[in-house]
């Protein structure tokens, strides 16, 4: 994407809305501009009228002049810079907005294909980078330029010579800047990508933190997070360098300026063609010109960084899904229940070589359990993800009562799923709201109804604040077998017709795990269920089990049979009965 596509992208999607609030700082940078001249200006009849001609009529009218153009100067400045602050900060509401809903949206691979860290720095430190372009260059383009349009204008009307030498500063410092452009853009890109890596690794430290406990390597990890600081210090450092850089150089320059100045006005100021008020007046212009040029000169930095941040940012929130809604689509209308797969081949993006599910062919009976068992990593779970199209298989169809689910409405294909996991997702909130996560509509006697059918009620009680007890991140304030609970609970105050059970009872003990099977009992009740399960002694009863090995149907058919026609299930039961 070209910088000039993504200054228009960005003007059309999130500035033009607040058009008139830039026009506001416009004009009360004209009044900056107009004040700040005027003030080098009065000079010229201060110095004439009051120290050389000693005229005592303008010794009072003058200073007020000069008190109400500063005070003109300084109430303008304060607000278009209120304007701006107030216009980049809607901006970077709507750019944040604009990427959650791109992240809430997002297909699972997508979002699984980059560390989260990596979204949280997009989030926060690129949209700083375009807000600051607004806050600071688009401002400072305004302020700076008109300002220095302004004395550049007093300056040549006090004496056309010495003005033009007093320009030739000013290509200089665009000469300068130009440099400084082409530099920020790289050392931004640096930096976001150590914010990056720095947000992975608080996420990874929190995450893991028993395991660092457990391991003892907190002096690792200290050394590991002062690399991480210190590596985005640097490029900080780096930044703030570049920005700094053209300080020495001007400072430089608009000495060598006044010398010459100094000197080319002294021999014209001898030879009369130069007074010494039109001097002073120049003088002052030429002095306060310093700051805006100076900040002009930084305009193309900070533009840098913000197109550098845009070029980051828009591809995010461009994301095209590649699993699409289908509001078009036919609403799913269940029957049965059954669910079919046919020669469903799937690998992920991220690695197109390993092939996950090879020819797949499955055939679910509707209102019934059926079981997969296999090694981990055989594709167990990944066959449950493509039921609710989670993703999407490369090739073969999967259909629910004979409806091909990649022509189905997407909600409505999800209305009728309810998925259990072994790795139970819950929201730092109080139990209560984690339960209603599955229905907002439900009225409060539901949600007492799941938990108490899901035996959360159990150790609800026991917590001092009940059901408006908050779990903390992901539950981590519940034991594995509370976590399960409360996801069961879920899925049963949806009501789906279809559940998928992900090891629903692999971290739960026995005497939980007994009461955890007659919740399940009750949530598959009626209903067709696809079972994971660690514990073969949970499926027996399965109406058919498929037996998968490496992406592949190994063998299928009830407990029984396989026990008689497959060597891997066999070995599996006959493990789990030496285990017990």
């Amino acid at each position: 994407m070209k910088n000039v596509d993504i200054l228009k992208r960005l003007y059309s999607d999130y500035t033009k809305k607040h058009l008139n609030k830039i026009i506001f700082a416009v004009i009360f940078s004209i009044l900056v501009a107009g004040s700040t001249s005027a003030t080098a200006w009065l000079l010229d009849p201060a110095i004439e009228k009051i120290f050389i001609k000693k005229d005592q009529s303008l010794i009072f009218v003058i200073p007020i002049l000069i008190i109400l153009a500063f005070s003109i100067k300084g109430i303008s400045l304060y607000l278009a810079r209120y304007l701006m602050i107030k216009t980049a900060e809607e901006v970077k509401k709507k750019i944040q907005i604009d990427m959650l809903s791109s992240f809430i949206n997002a297909d699972t691979e997508t979002i699984e294909d980059k560390h989260s860290g990596k979204y949280i720095s997009n989030l926060n430190f690129d949209v700083n980078q375009i807000t600051g372009m607004l806050t600071n260059a688009v401002l400072s383009l305004f302020k700076d330029g008109l300002t220095l349009i302004g004395l550049l204008i007093v300056m040549f009307y006090q004496n056309w010579r010495l003005s033009l030498i007093a320009i030739i500063m000013i290509p200089i410092a665009s000469l300068i800047a130009k440099q400084l452009g082409k530099r920020i853009g790289k050392v931004v890109t640096e930096a976001q990508e150590k914010s990056g890596d720095l947000n992975k690794y608080l996420i990874d430290l929190f995450k893991n933190h028993k395991i660092i406990k457990i391991f003892q390597r907190e002096d690792y990890e200290g050394i590991r997070s002062e690399k991480f600081v210190d590596d985005l210090k640097e490029k900080s450092i780096k930044i703030a360098t570049v920005f700094i850089r053209s300080s020495p150089i001007m400072e430089v320059l608009t000495g060598i300026m006044i010398a010459i100045l100094i000197f080319y006005s002294g021999k014209l100021i001898m030879n009369g063609q130069l007074s010494i008020n039109n001097f002073f007046s120049f003088l002052a212009a030429m002095m306060l010109a310093y700051q805006p040029v100076k900040s002009l000169a930084t305009v193309n930095v900070s533009f840098g960084q913000g197109l550098s941040a845009g070029k980051r940012i828009l591809p995010i929130i461009d994301q095209e899904n590649e699993i699409l809604v289908n509001e078009k689509g036919k609403i799913l209308k269940i029957s049965d229940g059954s669910i079919k797969f046919k020669n469903i081949n799937f690998s992920y993006k991220s690695n197109l070589n390993n092939i996950v599910l090879k020819n797949i062919n499955i055939d679910i009976a509707g209102r019934k359990m059926t079981a997969l068992v296999g090694h981990s990593g055989s594709g167990k779970s990944t066959i449950l993800n493509l039921i609710p199209r989670i993703y999407d298989a490369e090739s073969g169809e999967i259909l629910i009562d004979n409806q091909k689910v990649q022509n189905l409405n997407l909600k409505s294909l999800r209305k009728e799923i309810s998925i259990v996991d072994q790795n139970t997702t819950l929201f730092d909130d109080t139990i209560f709201n984690n339960i209603k996560y599955a229905k907002p509509e439900a009225g409060d006697e539901e949600i007492f109804t799941a938990a108490k059918i899901s035996m959360c009620t159990d150790f609800i009680e026991k917590l001092e604040n009940k059901f408006q007890t908050v779990i903390g991140e992901n539950g981590v304030k519940l034991s594995g077998g509370e976590k399960q609970r409360l996801s069961i609970a879920r899925a049963l105050l949806k009501d789906s017709k279809i559940i998928l059970l992900d090891e629903a009872t692999s971290s739960l003990d026995s005497e939980t795990e007994e009461k955890i099977q007659k919740a399940i009992e009750e949530l598959t009740k009626n209903k067709t269920t696809v079972v994971i399960a660690h514990r073969l002694s949970t499926i027996l009863n399965s109406e058919k089990i498929y037996v998968i090995d490496k992406g592949s149907v190994e063998s299928s058919g009830k407990h029984d049979d396989l026990i008689k026609n497959s060597l891997l299930y066999k070995n599996f039961y006959e493990r789990q009965i030496k285990n017990n």
